[in-house]
């Protein structure tokens, strides 16, 4: 093992950074730094921030199931104190040791202080956490132990995939989730290694890159031990952002959480898919005033979070508090963890959210040019990695196209807003459309941005799955306990009669249409397209628009629907493939609606439903949008056209002599029955040669020429 390292590229690696005596008996001297628990052949070294703290001690544990310490080491701040880093060597602990932090500091809540002797502390850069909060009888919270952990790992070769962003097709997806159901048939449900079980299916269905719920450590009961009413299932309630969730993992040895983690990793990038991960740094575990001290509380707790004047917390979070994370203290440990998760878990990318919290500083109000969101954008290591932004707050932040620079992606809101109300048949938004189609433009092309910097959703975790979005006009969150209080109460969508189940044909036809209108839409719209996890086979959540609290099968991925929605799967799986084989659906370029050569279409163009050019001052629900190739030297790029067709009632088009010319076949018609409602061969019926088509109500087709 190499005893010697510069702190800094210590830092990147995680190795130990001392200088051994030769008889390797004991510590010479050693580097402050990194952060954390690290291992080397002699021992371990501690390492953590405090400003404020009088005294600071390591807690050593032999099992998980330990009350107590078996040793407890204090820092000696003539020896073991660097500035404001407390460093300790032990000799003799090795891989898999079990420790606490404990300091000793003021209790004064008005000057940000809320430092307990007695509280047992995780360790902000514990790379693994083992066992349960356990229950005392004198109130003191003991949190889950810290793991030290030995980075290495055999990833056969390796590498991040550095995917383009422009040719990928992100999976949002819920680890647990994804193979808890009994129907996944999977050897180890609900863990890193079931999805390793699944890649065949993500595989096959064409997608480039999953975007995890969050994987960081997150408290499975409260703070005594307890189950709580309503339990944490979406995962956004960090305790360790350096820890992968144990609760995802096969058996219960200490830090192996570790290890799965990688194997799942190395195996989707075999696969071909990158692996991006949804991060909370904008609040804790710790909640407000009157939650536990866990971690950041009792270390330095008014660098960590946002304090008020009177002790309380700012709360930009919706959740109690708000990471400080433009201090340097904070902005350094974010910026080592996502550095730490690309090196040692080979990720891929990252989505951020409430991202504007990123944007506020000490005080809580946005800035122009924020230091941590510049970091992340400029870091050397993260350059491969994709970054994205959900542009907004529980504070009424919304930055969406105005979030940062030409580094950051973020999630659309109002491609979402604008797609969902479109086919809900809304007056007025058939501008809204185009502009979406195409990229959006409006928002991004002023800051110097691309297409694809748009991350293009109609569905995520948080609200309705496609189907919902066609068969509930009101939320129905009663199971969350809440009185239905809970949840976004804005959906922009529509029951077609009736609410809920319904043995209609005429009803369910219609939902079914409007499933496919939206999925098509997404796939094949300028930007980078994000599907939820179970919308290619309509998985429904019965209504509930905010299933954070619900570990069952309301949320989990139903593997019956593969054949039972067979028809949405066949569907989707189409246009996935048919989006990445055609660079014309997915410009890196904005469209400019300029004809470059003779023979060619522009890039786009627009036309009412009578064949002439779009009139966007005048009402209508319906379009015709030709993505042409000019300004693409490839043969095998091909011309697309999608007629789509909001309203109530049919509507008869005639697509204009000029487009008439080229050779159409139709791809898709999501009002015919399948097999005809999708062409994954664009072998479909020509176009008419006198142009007239008619659309049924609430309908899309594409042709391609």
């Amino acid at each position: 093992m190499l005893t010697q390292w510069s702190p800094y590229l210590a830092s990147l690696t995680g190795q130990q950074p001392i200088v051994m005596s030769k008889s390797h008996r004991f510590m010479q001297f050693h580097y402050p730094l990194p952060y954390g628990a690290i291992v080397n052949d002699a021992g371990v070294q501690f390492a953590v921030y405090s400003h404020s703290a009088a005294a600071m001690r390591v807690l050593l544990y032999r099992r998980v199931t330990d009350r107590e310490p078996y040793r407890v080491v204090e820092f000696n701040p003539a020896t073991d104190r660097w500035g404001d880093i407390w460093s300790v060597f032990i000799p003799g602990l090795k891989v898999g040791q079990l420790y606490h932090f404990q300091a000793d500091g003021p209790y004064a809540p008005e000057e940000g202080h809320r430092f307990d002797s007695r509280s047992r502390l995780i360790d902000p850069y514990a790379r693994a956490l083992a066992g349960p909060f356990q229950p005392s009888a004198d109130g003191l919270i003991r949190p889950p132990k810290c793991v030290v952990v030995d980075d290495s790992f055999d990833w056969q070769g390796d590498r991040h995939l550095r995917r383009p962003m422009s040719e990928s097709v992100i999976y949002e997806m819920h680890v647990r989730g994804f193979s808890q159901s009994t129907s996944s048939e999977t050897r180890h449900p609900g863990t890193y290694l079931g999805v390793i079980d699944k890649i065949p299916y993500l595989k096959s269905l064409g997608i480039t890159a999953v975007e995890l719920m969050p994987i960081h450590e997150f408290p499975l009961e409260d703070p005594y031990g307890n189950k709580p009413e309503r339990g944490n299932y979406w995962g956004y309630d960090s305790l360790a952002f350096f820890s992968p969730h144990r609760g995802y993992m096969v058996g219960s040895k200490p830090g192996d959480q570790v290890r799965q983690f990688k194997e799942m990793v190395r195996a989707l990038h075999a696969a071909g898919i990158e692996v991006i991960l949804d991060v909370v740094f904008n609040h804790t575990a710790e909640g407000n005033q009157d939650g536990p001290t866990l971690s950041f509380k009792g270390l330095e707790n008014k660098v960590y979070y946002m304090n008020n004047a009177d002790g309380t917390y700012k709360n930009y979070s919706g959740c109690g508090n708000t990471i400080n994370g433009n201090h340097p203290i904070c902005r350094e440990m974010i910026f080592h963890c996502l550095r730490y998760w690309v090196y040692n878990y080979h990720i891929d990318g990252f989505r951020f959210d409430l991202a504007s919290i990123l944007s506020r500083d000490r005080n809580g109000e946005l800035m122009p040019n924020p230091p941590l969101v510049e970091v992340i954008a400029e870091d050397p290591m993260l350059a491969d990695t994709k970054i994205i932004a959900e542009a907004w707050d529980a504070a009424g932040a919304f930055q969406v196209g105005s979030f940062a620079d030409t580094r950051w992606a973020e999630w659309n809101g109002h491609y979402r807003d604008d797609v969902r109300r479109y086919w809900r048949g809304d007056q007025g938004l058939t501008g809204a459309m185009a502009t979406r189609l195409s990229g959006s433009s409006d928002l991004y092309e002023p800051s110097g941005r691309r297409p694809y910097h748009s991350i293009n959703f109609v569905t995520s975790h948080d609200g309705y799955p496609l189907i919902d979005l066609a068969t509930y006009e009101q939320k129905h969150n009663q199971a969350n306990g809440e009185d239905n209080r809970d949840g976004d109460n804005n959906n922009f969508s529509s029951n077609y009669g009736v609410e809920g189940p319904t043995r209609s044909k005429q009803i369910l036809t219609l939902r079914h249409r409007q499933a496919k209108n939206m999925m098509a839409t997404l796939l094949l719209s300028h930007g980078t397209p994000m599907l939820l996890s179970g919308d290619e086979v309509l998985r429904t959540q019965r209504g509930n628009n905010n299933a954070y609290c619900q570990d069952n099968a309301t949320s989990w991925f139903d593997w019956k629907l593969l054949q039972h929605n067979a028809e949405m799967l066949r569907f989707t799986k189409a246009l996935i493939a048919f989006r990445l084989a055609q660079p014309n659906v997915r410009r890196a370029t904005f469209l400019t609606g300029t004809l470059l050569g003779d023979g060619e279409l522009p890039d786009v163009s627009w036309y009412s439903p009578d064949g002439t050019q779009m009139d966007w001052d005048q009402p209508t629900q319906s379009l015709i949008c030709v993505f042409g190739t000019a300004g693409i030297h490839d043969p095998a790029v091909r011309p697309v056209m999608l007629l789509m067709h909001a309203g109530q009632g049919s509507q008869a088009y005639v697509v204009p002599q000029c487009v008439r010319v080229l050779p159409w076949r139709q791809f898709i018609d999501t009002a015919a029955d399948t097999p005809q409602d999708v062409y994954p061969r664009v072998d479909g019926p020509a176009l008419p040669q006198d142009g007239h088509l008619e659309l049924e109500e609430r309908s899309l087709m594409c042709y391609v020429a």
